[in-house]
Protein backbone atom coordinates (compact mmCIF):
# COMPACT_ATOMS: atom_id res chain seq x y z
CA UNK A 1 0.00 0.00 0.00
CA UNK A 2 2.28 3.24 -1.19
CA UNK A 3 -0.29 5.67 0.39
CA UNK A 4 -0.34 3.90 3.93
CA UNK A 5 3.87 3.62 3.66
CA UNK A 6 3.52 7.80 3.17
CA UNK A 7 1.02 8.27 5.95
CA UNK A 8 3.10 6.56 8.25
CA UNK A 9 5.91 7.89 7.11
CA UNK A 10 4.51 11.52 8.36
CA UNK A 11 2.93 9.98 11.61
CA UNK A 12 6.69 9.08 12.04
CA UNK A 13 7.84 12.20 11.30
CA UNK A 14 5.41 14.32 12.98
CA UNK A 15 6.35 15.89 16.22
CA UNK A 16 4.46 17.76 18.75
CA UNK A 17 6.77 20.98 19.86
CA UNK A 18 3.99 22.40 22.39
CA UNK A 19 1.36 20.72 23.95
CA UNK A 20 -1.52 22.77 25.30
CA UNK A 21 -1.03 23.19 29.10
CA UNK A 22 -4.75 21.59 29.53
CA UNK A 23 -6.40 18.57 29.13
CA UNK A 24 -9.49 17.25 27.73
CA UNK A 25 -13.02 18.51 29.92
CA UNK A 26 -14.69 15.42 30.46
CA UNK A 27 -17.64 17.17 31.33
CA UNK A 28 -17.97 19.47 28.54
CA UNK A 29 -16.36 20.69 25.33
CA UNK A 30 -12.47 21.84 24.42
CA UNK A 31 -11.62 23.93 21.98
CA UNK A 32 -7.68 24.03 21.12
CA UNK A 33 -5.80 25.96 19.19
CA UNK A 34 -3.44 24.74 16.85
CA UNK A 35 -0.21 25.73 14.74
CA UNK A 36 1.00 23.52 12.41
CA UNK A 37 4.42 24.15 11.14
CA UNK A 38 5.64 22.50 7.89
CA UNK A 39 8.89 22.61 5.70
CA UNK A 40 7.55 23.80 2.26
CA UNK A 41 7.55 20.62 0.15
CA UNK A 42 8.46 22.78 -3.03
CA UNK A 43 11.62 23.97 -1.52
CA UNK A 44 13.71 20.87 -2.57
CA UNK A 45 12.72 21.49 -6.06
CA UNK A 46 14.04 25.20 -5.98
CA UNK A 47 16.94 23.82 -4.70
CA UNK A 48 16.10 26.27 -1.30
CA UNK A 49 17.53 25.06 1.99
CA UNK A 50 14.84 24.29 5.38
CA UNK A 51 15.80 27.52 6.61
CA UNK A 52 14.37 29.86 4.38
CA UNK A 53 10.99 29.27 4.13
CA UNK A 54 8.36 27.79 6.84
CA UNK A 55 4.26 27.18 6.49
CA UNK A 56 2.21 28.63 8.96
CA UNK A 57 -0.99 26.55 8.93
CA UNK A 58 -3.55 27.75 11.81
CA UNK A 59 -6.35 26.83 13.02
CA UNK A 60 -8.97 25.36 15.82
CA UNK A 61 -10.43 21.89 15.92
CA UNK A 62 -13.73 21.51 19.03
CA UNK A 63 -14.21 18.20 20.92
CA UNK A 64 -17.70 17.67 21.95
CA UNK A 65 -18.67 16.27 25.34
CA UNK A 66 -17.02 13.04 25.07
CA UNK A 67 -19.44 10.03 24.67
CA UNK A 68 -18.91 6.69 23.98
CA UNK A 69 -15.31 4.13 24.46
CA UNK A 70 -14.93 2.63 21.41
CA UNK A 71 -11.69 2.65 18.92
CA UNK A 72 -14.15 2.84 15.89
CA UNK A 73 -16.02 5.84 16.84
CA UNK A 74 -12.75 7.90 16.32
CA UNK A 75 -13.63 7.71 12.94
CA UNK A 76 -16.57 9.35 12.76
CA UNK A 77 -14.80 12.52 12.55
CA UNK A 78 -16.08 15.74 10.37
CA UNK A 79 -13.83 17.90 8.60
CA UNK A 80 -10.97 15.78 8.15
CA UNK A 81 -9.67 14.04 4.34
CA UNK A 82 -9.67 10.68 3.87
CA UNK A 83 -5.89 10.63 4.16
CA UNK A 84 -6.09 11.87 8.13
CA UNK A 85 -9.23 9.59 9.16
CA UNK A 86 -6.87 6.71 7.50
CA UNK A 87 -4.19 7.71 9.53
CA UNK A 88 -6.39 7.96 12.88
CA UNK A 89 -7.49 4.49 11.68
CA UNK A 90 -4.10 3.11 11.42
CA UNK A 91 -3.53 4.22 14.69
CA UNK A 92 -6.45 3.00 16.23
CA UNK A 93 -5.33 -0.33 14.97
CA UNK A 94 -2.47 -0.43 16.61
CA UNK A 95 -4.37 0.04 20.40
CA UNK A 96 -6.24 -3.00 20.44
CA UNK A 97 -9.56 -2.31 22.38
CA UNK A 98 -7.97 1.05 22.85
CA UNK A 99 -9.08 1.96 26.51
CA UNK A 100 -9.52 6.26 26.07
CA UNK A 101 -12.21 8.45 25.52
CA UNK A 102 -12.82 9.29 21.78
CA UNK A 103 -14.43 12.31 20.68
CA UNK A 104 -17.17 13.27 18.10
CA UNK A 105 -14.67 15.69 16.40
CA UNK A 106 -15.45 19.06 14.79
CA UNK A 107 -13.43 20.89 12.33
CA UNK A 108 -14.00 24.35 12.47
CA UNK A 109 -12.67 25.51 8.79
CA UNK A 110 -13.77 29.29 9.22
CA UNK A 111 -11.11 29.49 11.18
CA UNK A 112 -8.17 28.13 9.19
CA UNK A 113 -5.27 30.23 7.68
CA UNK A 114 -2.03 29.35 5.72
CA UNK A 115 0.55 31.63 5.56
CA UNK A 116 4.42 31.33 4.46
CA UNK A 117 6.74 33.07 6.14
CA UNK A 118 10.70 33.59 5.46
CA UNK A 119 12.57 31.89 7.79
CA UNK A 120 13.30 28.40 9.41
CA UNK A 121 10.60 26.54 11.27
CA UNK A 122 12.40 26.34 14.93
CA UNK A 123 12.69 30.17 14.88
CA UNK A 124 8.98 30.37 13.93
CA UNK A 125 7.94 27.96 16.71
CA UNK A 126 10.02 29.65 18.99
CA UNK A 127 8.23 32.96 18.02
CA UNK A 128 4.96 31.21 18.22
CA UNK A 129 5.91 29.69 21.84
CA UNK A 130 6.74 33.13 23.11
CA UNK A 131 2.96 34.66 21.75
CA UNK A 132 1.30 32.31 23.59
CA UNK A 133 2.99 32.78 26.86
CA UNK A 134 2.43 36.57 26.68
CA UNK A 135 -1.12 35.40 25.84
CA UNK A 136 -1.22 33.05 28.59
CA UNK A 137 -3.91 30.71 26.17
CA UNK A 138 -3.57 27.10 28.13
CA UNK A 139 -5.07 25.50 24.79
CA UNK A 140 -3.40 25.81 22.39
CA UNK A 141 -0.61 23.40 20.41
CA UNK A 142 2.52 23.67 17.95
CA UNK A 143 2.62 20.75 15.61
CA UNK A 144 5.95 19.89 13.15
CA UNK A 145 4.20 18.15 10.32
CA UNK A 146 4.79 16.85 6.92
CA UNK A 147 3.62 19.45 4.51
CA UNK A 148 1.93 17.27 1.63
CA UNK A 149 0.19 15.18 5.16
CA UNK A 150 0.12 17.92 7.35
CA UNK A 151 -3.27 16.72 8.31
CA UNK A 152 -1.81 13.38 8.96
CA UNK A 153 0.19 15.23 11.41
CA UNK A 154 -2.99 16.98 12.86
CA UNK A 155 -4.15 13.89 13.01
CA UNK A 156 -1.57 12.37 15.68
CA UNK A 157 -1.88 15.11 17.29
CA UNK A 158 -5.87 13.99 17.83
CA UNK A 159 -4.64 10.79 18.81
CA UNK A 160 -2.18 12.19 21.35
CA UNK A 161 -4.15 15.07 22.95
CA UNK A 162 -6.94 12.56 23.97
CA UNK A 163 -4.56 9.83 25.16
CA UNK A 164 -2.72 11.92 27.29
CA UNK A 165 -6.23 13.60 28.49
CA UNK A 166 -7.73 10.20 29.36
CA UNK A 167 -4.91 8.52 30.83
CA UNK A 168 -4.01 11.32 33.24
CA UNK A 169 -7.51 12.84 33.63
CA UNK A 170 -10.57 10.81 33.18
CA UNK A 171 -9.49 6.68 33.34
CA UNK A 172 -9.96 6.95 37.32
CA UNK A 173 -13.41 8.41 36.70
CA UNK A 174 -14.36 5.95 34.55
CA UNK A 175 -13.15 3.08 36.02
CA UNK A 176 -14.93 4.48 39.43
CA UNK A 177 -18.47 4.46 37.11
CA UNK A 178 -17.57 0.79 35.94
CA UNK A 179 -17.11 2.02 31.85
CA UNK A 180 -13.64 0.37 32.13
CA UNK A 181 -11.79 -2.08 33.65
CA UNK A 182 -8.40 -3.18 34.34
CA UNK A 183 -7.27 -6.17 32.74
CA UNK A 184 -4.96 -9.05 34.46
CA UNK A 185 -1.95 -6.96 32.67
CA UNK A 186 -2.67 -4.14 33.62
CA UNK A 187 -3.97 -2.67 31.12
CA UNK A 188 -7.15 -0.58 31.16
CA UNK A 189 -9.97 -2.44 28.64
CA UNK A 190 -13.56 -1.36 27.88
CA UNK A 191 -15.82 -2.77 29.82
CA UNK A 192 -18.48 -4.66 28.21
CA UNK A 193 -21.82 -6.15 28.63
CA UNK A 194 -22.63 -10.25 28.13
CA UNK A 195 -23.58 -9.36 24.49
CA UNK A 196 -20.02 -7.24 23.74
CA UNK A 197 -21.79 -3.78 23.97
CA UNK A 198 -19.23 -1.05 25.17
CA UNK A 199 -21.09 -0.35 28.88
CA UNK A 200 -20.38 3.62 27.57
CA UNK A 201 -22.57 2.86 24.63
CA UNK A 202 -25.46 1.26 27.03
CA UNK A 203 -25.40 4.62 29.01
CA UNK A 204 -25.31 6.83 26.40
CA UNK A 205 -28.37 4.87 24.46
CA UNK A 206 -30.39 5.48 27.83
CA UNK A 207 -29.70 9.22 27.98
CA UNK A 208 -30.84 9.37 24.76
CA UNK A 209 -33.90 7.78 25.32
CA UNK A 210 -34.86 10.09 27.99
CA UNK A 211 -34.19 13.04 25.29
CA UNK A 212 -36.26 11.30 22.83
CA UNK A 213 -39.24 10.86 25.28
CA UNK A 214 -38.98 14.88 26.81
CA UNK A 215 -38.97 15.86 22.87
CA UNK A 216 -35.87 17.37 23.08
CA UNK A 217 -34.06 15.81 20.03
CA UNK A 218 -35.44 14.06 16.77
CA UNK A 219 -36.52 10.35 16.41
CA UNK A 220 -33.36 9.77 13.51
CA UNK A 221 -31.16 10.88 16.14
CA UNK A 222 -31.97 8.14 18.76
CA UNK A 223 -32.49 5.18 15.53
CA UNK A 224 -28.76 6.64 14.27
CA UNK A 225 -27.15 5.52 17.66
CA UNK A 226 -29.42 2.52 17.92
CA UNK A 227 -28.28 1.05 14.17
CA UNK A 228 -24.69 2.40 14.57
CA UNK A 229 -24.66 -0.80 17.50
CA UNK A 230 -26.67 -2.88 15.49
CA UNK A 231 -29.09 -2.63 18.52
CA UNK A 232 -31.90 -1.43 16.89
CA UNK A 233 -34.39 -4.66 17.07
CA UNK A 234 -33.41 -5.14 21.03
CA UNK A 235 -34.87 -1.67 21.51
CA UNK A 236 -37.66 -1.39 18.72
CA UNK A 237 -40.46 -1.96 20.89
CA UNK A 238 -39.12 0.85 23.48
CA UNK A 239 -38.90 3.01 20.42
CA UNK A 240 -41.84 2.22 18.64
CA UNK A 241 -44.32 2.69 22.12
CA UNK A 242 -43.55 5.81 22.27
CA UNK A 243 -45.18 6.75 19.07
CA UNK A 244 -48.44 4.52 20.30
CA UNK A 245 -48.73 6.22 23.14
CA UNK A 246 -48.72 9.82 21.60
CA UNK A 247 -51.56 9.11 19.23
CA UNK A 248 -54.37 7.83 22.07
Amino acid sequence: MKMDKKIRYAIEHTEILRLPQKLLSTFDSTTIHYYILTEPLYLEFEGKGPESETVIREGKITWQRPKLITSSYILRVEGFSEKAKRALEMIAQENNDLAVLLYNLKFKRDSEKMNIVPNSLETIAKKIASEIEKRGDPFCAIIKGVDEFWDVSLSKFVQEMITRSAYLSQLPDLKERSIIKISDMGHPVIARDPFGIPIAARNEIENLFKLFEKGDIEPSKLKQELDMWGLFEEYQDRFFKFFMGSKK
